[in-house]
Parts: structure tokens; sequence; C-alpha cells
């Protein structure tokens, strides 16, 4: 979680695993392009960095957050990667549809979580406005695309 003592895009490089051998799978939403594509940037530069090969991160995109429970869902069903990343951006609006789909979506990874056989990697921001999501796709508090690549490469490994 980014906080004014904490940015998601730093690290201890030398806690990282080399990545040269592992596969990975990235579900993003399109919903919030700009926000998404960022975080997206983020994960596969980071998984790159560290040895990941680009033919070994596959993207697949999906409508919107809420179908990021069954992007991933597919993947580890037929994908053999080592981990999994969902992308996506939730922004407050005037309606309670924030609080169903942030819900929602972190039950649903949640449960792949405990019944699947790799890690998924959760990657929704949940923010109350656009610039506290600027802020942590790339912004003032680093990116969590990088947050979240350097958490599949390390539940990869556990």
């Amino acid at each position: 979680m980014a906080t004014s003592l904490h940015n998601l895009s730093q690290y201890d490089i030398t806690t990282i695993p080399d990545a040269s051998n592992m596969c990975f799978g990235i579900v993003v939403a399109e919903w919030n392009e700009d926000i998404t594509g960022a975080l997206l940037d983020g994960a596969v530069k980071t998984l790159e960095k560290h040895g990941a090969l680009p033919e070994n991160i596959h993207i697949k995109t999906v409508p919107g957050s809420f179908e990021l429970i069954y992007g991933a869902h597919q993947m580890v069903l037929h994908g053999g990667y080592d981990a999994v990343i969902i992308l996506g951006s939730v922004i407050r609006g005037e309606t309670p549809h924030f609080d169903y789909i942030c819900q929602g979506v972190t039950a649903g990874i949640a449960r792949l979580n405990t019944t699947s056989e790799i890690p998924i990697i959760y990657g929704l921001l949940t923010t109350n406005d656009l610039q506290q999501a600027l802020d942590r796709c790339g912004g003032k508090y680093g990116n969590k695309g990088d947050e979240c690549a350097i958490d599949a490469i390390k539940m990869a490994k556990f």
C-alpha cells in the first residue's frame, strides 16, 4: 500500500529472485485505461528488469475490473503460469457501484488464491479520486504495477 512512508516502486533489489525461467500472466482491465495502461507498463518493465523474457509475459484484457476474476481464473486453468497478476482501477463515484465492485473483486481474487495452484497478485487500485490513482500508477507514490511484479516473482518462488 502506498503511503507517505512507502513508495510502491522502491524495494531491495537483492531480495528479488531471478525470473528468467518464469512465465507470467497479466489480466488488465480496459476501464480507466490511462491508469491501467500505466500499471501494465510498470509491471512488464519490472518483470523484464528481473529477467523475465518478453515471450513469457502474456497479457489479456477484460472490459472492467469485475471481469478480472474470470480472466485470472481462465489464466490459471489454461496458461501454465508461475503467477498471474490482475491490474485494474476503480475510482469512487456518486453511487455504491464502487463498493460492490471493490468488494466483489477482492473476494473473488481471495477465493482464487485459496483454491489455485499458483498465486494471483492483487493489483486493483481502489481510490477516492483520479489524482490518487495517478499518484499510484507512476506518480508520487510510485507504480502499483512495479509492486505487483515484485510480488509475483517472490510468490512464484514461495
